[in-house]
């Protein structure tokens, strides 16, 4: 078996975010100004793919968040208990640097989050993503993610399906 090209750890200070370029300005923004102090805020967690030389080349955000009950489509919204909401895990931004595009990161970084959400000690009903385009709505709904019936960007997937798929 290969071992994977990249390992993915948690964002420290040390890792250089300076040269990560994935081609959206709001996601590179975001990560070379504002991701270290959210976490210091404790309102998000941030998860970076790294090559053996230590080259960051990808990540991936993950927050606690909700789903109102009646924002879940009819069928799957019934077999849940009657709260108001569910408890979810929000992947905010998932963004793979342009020099490491079309190798398949994005979807390993996409297991690993949903890994740590399905395994995390704090239950949550699913993971929910905000797709910020029809082609990243595509790459989600690929990967087995359900969109909201009145907001077709905003997909989640059901935790209980990673844990049936990742036991078996």
């Amino acid at each position: 078996m290969k071992e994977a090209p990249f390992r993915v750890a948690s964002l420290e200070e040390q890792h250089d975010r300076t040269s990560f370029y994935c081609g959206s300005e709001p996601l590179d923004g975001y990560f070379q100004r504002q991701v270290t102090q959210d976490i210091r805020r404790r309102v998000t967690a941030c998860f970076v793919a790294l090559t053996y030389e230590q080259c960051l080349v990808g990540y991936y955000t993950l927050a606690s968040a909700s789903l109102l009950l009646s924002d879940l489509p009819a069928a799957i919204g019934k077999k849940l208990p009657r709260y108001p909401s569910v408890p979810a895990v929000r992947m905010g931004r998932l963004a793979v640097d342009q020099n490491f595009k079309g190798q398949g990161l994005g979807g390993a970084l996409l297991a690993d989050a949903l890994d740590r959400a399905a395994n995390a000690e704090i239950a949550a009903y699913a993971l929910v993503v905000d797709a910020k385009d029809e082609s990243a709505a595509s790459f989600y709904r690929h990967h087995g993610f359900i969109a909201l019936p009145d907001s077709t960007r905003t997909l989640f997937l059901p935790l209980a399906t990673v844990r049936k798929y990742s036991h078996s």
